[in-house]
């Protein structure tokens, strides 16, 4: 059993709340904002040194730590502010025209939704909501129920890895299959799951793939992801056109120049996601956090007799 006060006393939480809320914006851990606040102290002991001659190599020993963790080619990933970034980055380089359809689900997070229908509202596409009718019993109903929703117009499938709010696992893996069995490309918006369930994205297979590493990585806050496949990259349009833009000295890679050079920023919170993982290793995290997940499901029933109702889902390991 771990000693969780010891735990605790490993964060600036204030004592004085519970806090819960991990999935808005989780906690940095002290040793991991110490390393946070070292590096922004270099930046500010030589900026130019340190923005315009180091960071593309300090950046990429973040990005081969982040690919371990996630099981991804380090090239593969650019570092972004938030999972809402990754989202306007693809959106906006899909170039859909009018008539076409963007296919999800009716459970996904407002942020996006608010994105998608941007996009399609500007283009006259639509944005299709496939309802998720509860009880869930069998996530397969829920692979069913997106994949009729496909059409010839269907250009991209976007959905979530876990829910926003519910926390609810979707079977992403096998949606990734059937889309592209179809030859439909699948963008997972996976806010929630670094640190939080494993993550194997060379397995997984997706066309697209975001996450936050400041909710269960436990990083500093501003620090997310977007992958792509290699055959995906040069279709992703740089949200911020910058250096990285027809670049004067370009990189190996037109996916890294485009996104990883975006004017003047701080990269520190990017930079400590080694430091994260490190964290979590030294305090055998998984453990910790198989711990905090037996409490949740041993606990949900007692909340639904609180609540009076029923859970929508089963209270197991593969859904929630």
């Amino acid at each position: 059993m771990h000693d969780y006060q010891s735990i605790r006393q490993q964060f600036l939480i204030n004592p004085d709340i519970t806090f819960l809320n991990f999935g808005s914006f989780g906690a940095c851990p002290k040793p991991v904002f110490e390393v946070y606040q070292q590096i922004q102290k270099e930046m500010e002991w030589e900026p130019v040194r340190f923005l315009a001659r180091n960071a593309p190599a300090r950046l990429e020993l973040a990005r081969k730590a982040l690919g371990e963790f996630v099981h991804a080619h380090p090239d593969d990933l650019v570092y972004v502010l938030n999972p809402s970034w990754a989202v306007n980055a693809v959106g906006r380089s899909l170039k859909l025209e009018a008539g076409d359809e963007v296919l999800t689900t009716n459970i996904e997070y407002g942020a996006c939704d608010k994105a998608w229908m941007y996009f399609c509202k500007q283009s006259g596409a639509h944005y299709i909501q496939q309802p998720i009718h509860f009880p869930v019993l069998d996530q397969q109903d829920i692979v069913e129920s997106v994949i009729s929703g496909i059409t010839p117009r269907t250009r991209l499938i976007f959905i979530s890895h876990i829910t926003s709010a519910t926390g609810f696992i979707l079977p992403v893996s096998d949606i990734c299959k059937a889309a592209q069995e179809r030859g439909i490309p699948v963008f997972i918006d996976g806010a929630h799951t670094p640190g939080h369930i494993p993550l194997d994205l060379n397995q997984l297979n997706p066309d697209y793939y975001t996450g936050a590493c400041h909710k269960w990585m436990m990083t500093p806050k501003g620090s997310s992801f977007l992958y792509a496949k290699k055959e995906r990259q040069a279709q992703i349009d740089p949200l911020i056109i910058s250096w990285g833009y027809d670049a004067a000295q370009p990189s190996h890679s037109q996916f890294l120049d485009y996104h990883q050079v975006q004017g003047t920023r701080d990269i520190s919170a990017f930079l400590s996601i080694p430091a994260a993982i490190q964290f979590r290793a030294a305090h055998d995290w998984e453990k910790v956090s198989e711990s905090c997940k037996q409490m949740v499901r041993a606990s949900a029933g007692s909340f639904c007799e609180q609540l009076d109702t029923e859970p929508h889902i089963p209270i197991k390991p593969e859904f929630f």
